[in-house]
């Protein structure tokens, strides 16, 4: 590797080196799996905190001009109009059928500046024309996750500084070892957790000071193999996991030869393993006081709505027979990957869900969770079945070969019993 790259930092460098350093060097995007195994990293979010730095160089994504706010009012079904600077919000964007295109974290860092992080909007790339005032620059960016009991300790450690100013779904500048950092709080665990964002290259020093602050109060590093946990847990449906992206439709069976497509679902049925903002409690978010893609059959489905999100908790004895299929003759089931499942990434999969032998719905999403000693799976369902308690039936395997039916009992959404995030007043601590 180039010089230019190289890492004195610890930490850092086993973490990220090659996905948000090496990309810039031309290797491939590789992210670090586990570091202290699967089982204490899944349980961080609970008894301490994590760092995970995995979303790193995936954006984020600067918005500047004049007509900044009227280019991505009209993407997003959120309205702009209550956002002040120092704020965040959960941008949504859709196609014209209703369908979730992209959705991610927006910024007000000025009158006529936003940025948008990890994903999107707002949906076109950098140097694209676009009939509006507005510059759109992809920067290359940190971006840590501190999430747990423990993360503000731990970021009022190192930051030397009271951060309990910083309210849910706020940012503002701080400082880690004379170091600019912005801290925002925000996270996928569900519980208490913040993101710190600045330039890439001051990166593996800010990793290094936070995981060094966080010794004492139990901070692990999060890996990939096991991040995704928490979205199943914290009731976050995500892009690319537990769905996938509705745009560009016309051209799934070209994106089927890249995408690792798996699930009961017959491969070629796209609709299953994509999500509306009404499918996936989101449609709270939108406000019809401004033109957007995609308003009028998202409007048409609140108006009528089918299906919602459900957290599914496996049936133990049925999911212990899909083990037990190994040791038997005959065709074994698929087998189910621990702490997630499939562990291939991007992943577009789907699994049939019945109730008395009719289709329901589907599940994606399949995790082992540690803490709760359960295998769960966030299921978008008819909103008939959708009951605490009711009994349905997930079709686990991939189209085409053995199919197993694993009883599941439609739970608590979100499964996490925490106190949330935007729930929590820290002044009080």
């Amino acid at each position: 590797m180039d010089s230019n790259f190289a890492l004195p930092h610890p930490f850092y460098t086993d973490h990220v080196l090659y996905h948000a350093y090496g990309l810039r060097a031309g290797l491939p995007a590789v992210r670090a799996w586990e570091f202290k195994g699967w089982r204490t990293e899944a349980t961080s979010w609970k008894t301490g905190c994590y760092i995970h730095a995995g979303l790193s160089s995936t954006g984020p994504v600067s918005i500047k001009g004049r007509e900044a706010k009227k280019y991505l009012q009209g993407l997003v079904i959120n309205s702009l109009e209550n956002f002040p600077i120092g704020s965040m919000k959960h941008g949504v964007m859709c196609t014209e059928d209703g369908r979730i295109a992209l959705h991610g974290i927006i910024e007000r860092k000025g009158k006529d500046h936003f940025e948008s992080y990890a994903g999107g909007p707002p949906g076109r790339g950098e140097n694209q024309d676009v009939p509006y005032d507005v510059q759109i620059k992809r920067l290359d960016y940190y971006l840590f996750q501190i999430a747990g009991p423990t993360s503000l300790q731990v970021l009022e450690k190192v930051t030397g500084e009271n951060l309990r100013d910083v309210r849910f779904l706020h940012f503002r500048d701080t400082s880690i070892n004379g170091i600019k950092s912005e801290v925002g709080r925000i996270g996928m665990t569900g519980n208490l957790a913040y993101e710190l964002h600045g330039p890439i290259e001051d990166g593996p020093a800010i990793y290094d000071a936070v995981y060094r602050a966080g010794q004492e109060y139990g901070i692990e590093r999060l890996g990939w193999g096991t991040y995704l946990c928490n979205h199943v847990e914290g009731g976050f449906p995500q892009s690319t996991w537990t769905f996938i992206s509705a745009m560009g439709a016309e051209r799934w069976p070209e994106l089927m030869k890249t995408w690792q497509v798996s699930g009961s679902v017959d491969p070629a049925n796209l609709r299953a393993r994509t999500r509306t903002p009404v499918e996936v409690r989101w449609h709270k978010m939108a406000r019809f006081d401004h033109d957007f893609i995609g308003r009028a059959a998202l409007a048409a489905e609140i108006a009528n709505p089918k299906r919602t999100t459900v957290t599914l908790r496996w049936n133990a004895d049925d999911v212990l027979d899909t083990y037990a299929s190994l040791l038997r003759p005959g065709a074994p089931y698929k087998l189910i990957d621990v702490p997630y499942a499939p562990q291939r990434w991007p992943m577009a999969h789907a699994d049939h869900v019945l109730k008395d032998g009719s289709e329901i719905g589907y599940s994606s999403g399949t995790i082992y969770s540690s803490s709760f000693r359960e295998f769960l799976s966030l299921g978008c369902i008819d909103i008939e079945a959708a009951t605490v308690g009711n009994e349905v039936a997930v079709q686990w395997g991939d189209y085409g070969e053995a199919i197993k039916s694993i009883r599941a009992t439609v739970a608590r959404f979100p499964y996490l019993t925490e106190g949330r995030n935007s729930d929590i007043d820290v002044s009080r601590s």
